[in-house]
């Protein structure tokens, strides 16, 4: 027999520190990787401009990703106690590999490019790298693990997304709606 459908009401919308942090890590996320895998594409004017906006969104997400975390252990809402046992087990865990992945992504990228020898550029503001260079290989080997964990995260992301929207329109549990602004969604 089917468990029935929990209602998150309105009353258990997450707050909105948490809802401007959660769709600015979207949107930088997706920007990100959009630039990442297009910025061979162009040729070299166009190329530099999409490494500097890659960086420069990178320690945004940084500092976002710091707040977040910060937030999400302090004041931040939580996952609402109507939901089944199982379904909380599986958004946490989608959650906190979410934070895990784009944490290491971070690491990654400034390893990666300060291992390399260049500077981390932020608005044009260029920070130098605090340690020597790496060899070659470490660098390959970095350069392959940021862009395979961009892929995992591209795919856990999409999958959440997806999940939202299933809960949205086919379980109709208004679960998305507790991480939409006021008014985004009409009501039935």
């Amino acid at each position: 027999m089917p468990h029935p459908v929990p209602d998150i009401t309105d009353t258990l919308r997450y707050d909105r520190p948490t809802i401007i942090l959660h769709w600015t890590t979207a949107f930088l996320v997706l920007f990100q990787f959009a630039l990442g895998e297009t910025w061979g594409w162009p040729s070299k004017p166009a190329h530099h401009l999409m490494v500097v906006a890659h960086l420069t969104a990178g320690i945004l997400l940084t500092a976002i990703m710091a707040f977040r975390i910060v937030w999400r252990l302090t004041k931040g809402r939580h996952l609402s106690d109507l939901l089944r046992p199982a379904d909380r087990m599986i958004a946490l865990g989608v959650e906190y590999t979410l934070y895990a992945l784009l944490m290491a992504e971070i690491a990654l990228g400034y390893l990666w490019r300060w291992g390399a020898g260049q500077t981390m550029s932020f608005f044009g503001l260029l920070i130098p790298s605090p340690f020597a260079r790496f060899p070659a290989e470490t660098v390959s080997w970095l350069q392959t693990l940021h862009n395979r964990n961009a892929w995992l995260i591209a795919g856990l992301a999409t999958g959440h997304g997806a999940a939202a929207l299933f809960h949205q329109f086919v379980l109709k549990d208004k679960v998305l709606g507790r991480m939409l602004p006021r008014g985004f969604l009409p009501s039935p």
